[in-house]
């Protein structure tokens, strides 16, 4: 504690500087009364209250008030909707939309059989294909996808975890092919496996190998894609899944930690790769509980990469995340209440520092988003950058005693978390031992047990409630999409050349079976119009498949 660090040094030294760099934000900000709101706010503007440490100022250790000192007077969040479904031709229009509406970046969201590495044709496919996301089989169907759009112009979010390496090749592929630098690129695969073993079940193999080939993307990107976000350790579908916030924070750094030191004993420094590791958070409908969540996330953190890892670079300590709004407070009764929940959830990812934001849209608890629903949804965010002032000041919840007195709970009970995780061996043996599950599993039975017992309230479906309402304009994904896809895949088996696809898979085989990096084999086999079945199937074959943990 002291006085050591003035509010006008910080000024003069940090936000100054970094401001320049965003000239067409550099006008006053004003309430509608007239009254000139600063670009943050500290201990020091009022009298006899020290500075704080703990707090520090936006942009520096231990990050509790935003990542960057500029915030969003610099620049506004990333706003990313999440986006995929029926075919790629669908989706890629759908995104042409959302890019007209004023989306400033693409989140594709891939459906189930994609997710797990099966082609659209297999019979374990049937009947998911184009569901919760777009069908992506081969590289034509990448092409398509993408189509009109430039890589090297717009940063792609790709929520995939078990093919993320797959996926990453297309992404890279059709970015060459389009004649972009590679090496510009920017954008965030989510390749969180661990999350997966824990909360949402998209795995395909066995948790050592996948974490080979998460650390496979970390050693090819920190050389030949220097912009990309190699991972985004997701707490979002832990959330999803029933924890509270605490254990939310917990289970996600936990996570983070181990990707960290397999990166670290695969032969990487720490700041070769901790500067492009990114995180995907939920936002819940308790406004202050989640500020502080994200604050308490990024303090502790910061922590870890400097004490436990010993990292020296600032931006390896930052903690940069994405947020997307609750899907499971959606409710199917009084759809136009999620509108309400959605502007809520949205503000505490705002408040809290979030670099972009997804919200969802109303009928998501009956389908994937109608046009007009997800306009509804981007409008939200919009209104929330430029019409409520709640980007206009730098940090505007610090020093709340209430913010700041929940900050330091929920970072001390995740610490407590982590530390029983480490007593345990760390996440992945913590995760064999069914711990992280069974922590989850009983915090989601207490809150379903108080939404029955009227303990919680959820305003439409325990009280204030009303009949069902008729929801029109629902998007239905047409099954003949999926009988085309399945055409198509057909039709590029056979113009392919055969014997091209069998050489390139078989260097894949070789490269996985080895301790070589296999993101050169992935390119290799995408580019010669592998499928992602076929490519699954060989690394099915040389790394097993992972059954499902049993937690008692």
């Amino acid at each position: 504690m002291g006085t050591s660090r003035s509010k006008q040094e910080w000024l003069e030294n940090k936000l100054e500087p970094a401001l320049k760099k965003f000239p067409e934000r550099e006008e006053h900000f004003l309430t509608t009364s007239g009254i000139e709101i600063e670009d943050v706010y500290a201990p020091d503007d009022r009298e006899g209250v020290d500075y704080n440490e703990k707090l520090g100022y936006p942009g520096e250790f231990p990050f509790t008030r935003g990542v960057q000192p500029t915030m969003y007077r610099g620049r506004i969040w990333t706003m990313r909707q999440y986006a995929g479904f029926a075919s790629a031709e669908a989706t890629n229009k759908r995104y042409h939309y959302l890019l007209e509406q004023g989306q400033t970046g693409l989140s594709v969201a891939f459906d189930l059989p994609t997710q797990i590495g099966y082609d659209s044709d297999s019979p374990q496919a049937k009947g998911e294909v184009g569901k919760v996301g777009v069908p992506i089989s081969s590289l034509e169907d990448m092409e398509i996808l993408f189509k009109g759009i430039p890589l090297d112009k717009v940063s792609t979010s790709m929520t995939i975890n078990s093919t993320a390496p797959v996926l990453l090749a297309m992404y890279i592929a059709v970015a060459k092919k389009q004649g972009a630098d590679v090496s510009k690129l920017n954008g965030t695969i989510q390749n969180d496996l661990l999350k997966e073993y824990i909360a949402r079940g998209t795995y395909i193999f066995p948790p050592r190998p996948s974490m080979r080939l998460t650390t496979d993307i970390f050693h090819y990107c920190a050389r030949e894609l220097p912009q990309w976000n190699t991972i985004s350790i997701s707490g979002y579908h832990i959330r999803e899944a029933g924890s509270t916030a605490a254990q939310e924070i917990a289970f996600t750094l936990a996570d983070g930690i181990a990707y960290v030191q397999a990166a670290i004993d695969a032969g990487l420094d720490v700041d070769e790769f901790a500067g492009r590791l990114s995180f995907f958070f939920a936002a819940n409908t308790n406004l202050l509980e989640e500020v502080a969540k994200f604050r308490a996330a990024r303090r502790l953190w910061a922590t870890i990469m400097k004490d436990r890892f010993e990292a020296k670079d600032p931006r390896s300590m930052m903690l940069r995340f994405h947020t997307q709004t609750c899907g499971h407070t959606l409710t199917a009764q009084q759809p136009d209440n999620n509108v309400v929940r959605t502007a809520i959830q949205a503000l505490a990812a705002i408040l809290g520092g979030t670099q972009s934001l997804h919200t969802n849209s109303r009928d998501e608890a009956y389908a994937t988003p109608s046009e007009d629903a997800v306009t509804l949804a981007l409008r939200t965010q919009q209104l929330l950058a430029y019409e409520s002032g709640v980007a206009d000041c730098i940090d505007p919840l610090g020093g709340s005693y209430f913010v700041e007195y929940l900050t330091d709970s929920l970072e001390a009970e995740a610490k407590k978390y982590i530390d029983r995780i480490d007593e345990l061996g760390g996440a992945l043996a913590a995760i064999e031992q069914g711990f992280q599950q069974r922590e989850i599993q009983e915090s989601s039975y207490r809150t379903q047990k108080d939404i029955e017992g009227g303990n919680k309230v959820v305003v439409g479906v325990n009280k204030f409630v009303s009949p069902y309402p008729e929801i029109k304009g629902l998007l239905r994904v047409d099954p003949a999409e999926a009988e085309k896809q399945t055409k198509r895949l057909a039709a590029l088996r056979e113009k392919r050349d055969n014997a091209q696809v069998t050489e390139a898979l078989n260097r894949l085989k070789a490269a996985a079976s080895s301790t070589d990096n296999t993101m050169p084999a992935f390119i290799d086999c995408v580019e010669a119009y592998a499928t992602i079945g076929e490519i699954c199937d060989m690394l099915r074959g040389v790394f097993g498949e992972q059954k499902e943990i049993l937690v008692i």
